[in-house]
């Protein structure tokens, strides 16, 4: 867990230091500042008596995400929202399987007490649209499905006050060693557990968790060449109650190529670690050929049509 959590921390450094891309300080600029866009990424394979193999398939995935910041007279109010569904199907499945399923709002207010350094408070919320399964195959050879997450369960609250640096927009990071969580889950998940197994650390007969500890957030987003913007975003959480030293981890990062003003390839890899749901490491990495629109424009695209 330390080598995780130290090449997660080296990697938001690293490119930190090694970035070109000059940040204009946001907080100069007052008032409201709205951003946000709408990507579609597509991969699709095709054979036909192809004598090295392979099956067909195909995958989409939508994302939105939509950014309010606003400032004056020394306070920050900073709000994201994430919405993202992505699905599979291949040829010898009998079932489409999600590749991406995340619904996220974090919100922080902030006040300076130097130029870039705010008291802040927050609260961030996490669930999923749809239904999700472990998938088998039975003893003669059928695939099957088990559901095991849907939305709201398991679903995540935290508050929390601290500390917020920020150069800019793109660039920011929260400390707050004072955070609460509450984890929800719908009691079909956990009527049936057996006795000392737990949900999502959410025991037998029980619908919520709550946790209280410490959490760290941050956000980097730059040019790293001509025509490649990389995000990087960073979730940390610690819970002073049961087991500090165990650190849930979310860290994701994504590279888009520009190869116009709608296309681009993007890859994203996103690195998860929660003993609560499972005792390992958690990868997802998606690439292909995304679609992007600017989401203040798609009113006026809209009227050209």
């Amino acid at each position: 867990m330390n080598k995780i959590l130290f090449l997660l921390l080296n990697f938001l450094v690293t490119f930190s230091v090694f970035s070109q891309t000059v940040i204009v300080d946001s907080l100069k600029q007052e008032g409201w500042d709205k951003s946000g866009k709408l990507t579609f990424l597509v991969n699709q394979s095709a054979f036909s008596n192809w004598t090295s193999g392979g099956e067909n398939s195909i995958a989409g995935a939508l994302a939105v995400d939509y950014n309010l910041n606003y400032y004056k007279n020394g306070w920050a109010w900073d709000t994201k929202m994430i919405g993202a569904f992505g699905i599979n199907k291949n040829s010898d499945s009998d079932f489409a399987k999600k590749t991406d399923d995340r619904i996220e709002i974090n919100s922080l207010v902030g006040k300076n007490f130097t130029k870039e350094l705010s008291y802040s408070s927050f609260v961030n919320f996490k669930t999923q649209f749809a239904r999700g399964y472990k998938y088998s195959n039975s003893s003669i050879g059928v695939e099957q499905r088990n559901e095991t997450t849907r939305f709201f369960s398991p679903a995540y609250i935290q508050l929390g006050v601290g500390v917020y640096w920020k150069k800019s927009n793109d660039f920011w990071i929260n400390m707050a060693p004072v955070t609460g969580r509450l984890i929800m889950a719908n009691k079909k998940f956990t009527s049936n557990l057996s006795d000392g197994e737990e949900y999502f650390g959410i025991s037998k007969g029980n619908t919520s968790r709550f946790e209280l500890g410490a959490s760290l957030t941050g956000f980097y987003k730059f040019e790293l060449i001509e025509n490649v913007i990389l995000e990087q975003s960073l979730s940390l959480y610690s819970d002073y109650l049961q087991n500090a030293e165990n650190i849930d981890i979310d860290y994701t990062i994504s590279a888009f190529m520009k190869i116009n003003d709608y296309l681009s390839t993007s890859l994203i890899i996103q690195c998860r670690y929660d003993d609560n749901a499972v005792k390992k490491v958690q990868l997802r990495q998606v690439f292909g050929l995304a679609v992007t629109l600017d989401l203040l424009e798609i009113p006026t695209l809209i009227s050209k049509i």
